[in-house]
């Protein structure tokens, strides 16, 4: 890894998951196209994201990281933005409030359109056709023409990730974000459930305290009024994420601006893969997805690539092992990194482990699983002295029926009332609610 990055090395290594264009003109044309427009963050956004991990490695914060398995085209609406950013501002407040810990709110949003897949091909009784890569690949339908992929995609993910980042941006600095509003930002389908209702208690207890502080009048802090919010997307198109890097004019560093944090998956993390080689070079926060196959060694040497200055605010290492599995293959990666004095954030993927087909045959995840393998994390880190840093999960805040359990528990046979994911099943807000009051429960420990 020794010789000189640039924006287009990556283009030298193997790589992993990509599709196959069936027209190379046209997608160069779509690259330059892409890099001609105006990037969609900035480079001083990204490093005031890495500025706050750097928190949250050292102890002092908690990373909230959620949104879509893969954002769609044709349900696009400023309502399903509006709605998860609700549950995340819901999420946050709950561990903030509850456990006093200052909590980094980044969504998958603005820019998760692409998947990978376990197999390059999909068989429907006896036609075989391409995998479904997400809509800035192909489409979802079961047919020759859908699953193409099209470089025309490309164009119409950037223009929704700028009209998605816009509203974002408006939501938390344009008063929606407001710790005045905490009682509005409940969602109508959840309202008579026990979690509402614990959420109520919890506003109530927060509209008490802004009544204090306005009373000795230190009501005014900005931060009761606007919140930050970051966007963040697995890096998987490389030619997508090339056309976004630029040279920050004030440090000279490249930033790659489709996001503020990118992450690479489990099945594209090789050594001397493309995808390593490029992120490498980037300034923004990244992260990598940690699974039951990551050896300790491999770990060590996969940092020095992504890390090599130690910087606390760099890399986020993302566990996803599975409930059950946790205990088996974490602590050996924590003691690695111990050992070798690393500053890496670590937080904890509780879904991609715990997926499975439900007798209908509808894809789901059980939700006492991910409460399962949350609480693993924490145990974990505990015992090993070290600090269980984030969440990072697959959650909306529509009203959908895709994972089993939860308070208001979902059974196999309902999966089919209100499923709409494109890819892998979601939490909905209340699933959310209640993970999002056990992390601060768990918090709260850990601050005594």
């Amino acid at each position: 890894m020794s010789q000189a990055w640039s924006p287009e090395s990556w283009r030298t290594r193997p790589i992993q998951q990509q599709p196959e264009y069936p027209d190379a003109a046209h997608l160069a044309q779509v690259e330059q196209t892409l890099a001609s427009y105006p990037p969609l963050v900035f480079a001083g956004e990204a490093r005031e994201l890495r500025r706050q991990f750097a928190e949250v490695t050292q102890g002092r914060a908690f990373l909230l990281q959620g949104g879509d398995c893969a954002e769609s085209f044709a349900e696009f609406s400023a309502a399903k933005i509006r709605d998860t950013f609700k549950v995340l501002l819901q999420m946050a407040i709950v561990m903030t409030f509850a456990a006093g810990c200052p909590v980094v709110k980044v969504g998958r949003m603005a820019g998760q359109f692409a998947k990978p897949r376990s197999s390059g091909s999909e068989t429907i009784g006896d036609v075989t056709l391409p995998a479904y890569r997400g809509d800035i690949v192909n489409g979802i339908g079961f047919d020759e023409t859908s699953r193409v992929p099209d470089p025309e995609r490309l164009l119409q993910a950037y223009h929704q990730s700028t009209a998605s980042l816009n509203l974002l941006r408006a939501f938390a600095q344009g008063g929606f974000a407001d710790v005045h509003q905490v009682h509005q930002w409940n969602l109508d389908f959840i309202a008579n459930s026990a979690l509402a209702e614990k959420y109520q208690q919890l506003a109530g207890r927060l509209d008490e305290t802004l009544a204090f502080m306005r009373a000795c009048g230190l009501d005014g802090a900005p931060q009761l009024r606007e919140a930050s919010f970051f966007t963040a997307h697995e890096a998987l198109l490389l030619n997508y994420e090339q056309a976004f890097v630029r040279q920050d004019s004030l440090t000279g560093n490249w930033y790659d601006c489709s996001a503020h944090m990118l992450w690479i998956g489990d099945r594209t993390r090789q050594l001397d893969g493309a995808h390593v080689e490029f992120l490498r070079g980037v300034g923004n926060p990244i992260g990598v997805k940690v699974g039951p196959s990551m050896d300790p060694d491999e770990l060590i040497r996969l940092i020095d690539i992504l890390n090599p200055d130690n910087d606390p605010g760099r890399l986020n290492l993302i566990a996803r092992m599975g409930a059950g599995n946790v205990e088996q293959h974490l602590p050996a990666l924590i003691r690695a990194v111990q050992r070798e004095g690393k500053q890496v954030l670590w937080s904890s993927d509780p879904m991609h482990g715990n997926t499975m087909k439900a007798s209908s045959g509808y894809k789901t995840r059980d939700f006492a699983r991910i409460l399962t393998e949350v609480q693993q994390f924490f145990a974990v880190h505990h015992a090993e002295g070290t600090y269980a840093g984030g969440i990072h999960i697959e959650m909306t805040g529509q009203n959908v029926t895709e994972c089993i359990g939860g308070s208001r528990p979902i059974t196999e046979a309902g999966l089919s009332d209100r499923y709409h994911t494109h890819c892998d099943p979601r939490m909905n807000a209340d699933q959310s609610l209640e993970l999002a009051f056990m992390i601060a429960e768990n918090l709260k420990q850990i601050r005594r």
